[in-house]
């Protein structure tokens, strides 16, 4: 499977405050990657700063999902639309993520 970025699932929504990469609910890093256990996929791109990070113009993007039961998942690549980040069991979560 090859994709570009453009092919990628958007991250349409990100809920979480207390990130660096967040402004105004919409994600700023280049892309995310979705981690975490079983039952628990966390967004392992949040980082728990003051200073804002990622880049003024962008359309953050899932860059690798390793929640490889998640029924949007086809060989560690989210095949979602979109995904909505939000709290979590931890500090961010990919809303999107449902078991297979």
């Amino acid at each position: 499977m090859s994709m570009t970025l453009d092919e990628l699932p958007a991250v349409s929504e990100c809920s979480v405050s207390g990130c660096s990469y967040n402004d105004h609910s919409h994600c700023h890093a280049a892309a995310v990657t979705i981690a975490g256990v079983v039952g628990d996929a966390e967004c392992a791109t949040f980082i728990p700063l003051g200073t804002r990070g990622g880049l003024d113009k962008v359309v953050s993007h899932v860059g690798a999902c390793q929640r490889s039961e998640c029924v949007h998942n086809e060989s560690l690549e989210c095949t979602a639309a979109s995904v909505r980040v939000g709290p979590g069991a931890e500090s961010a979560d990919c809303l999107t993520y449902e078991t297979a």
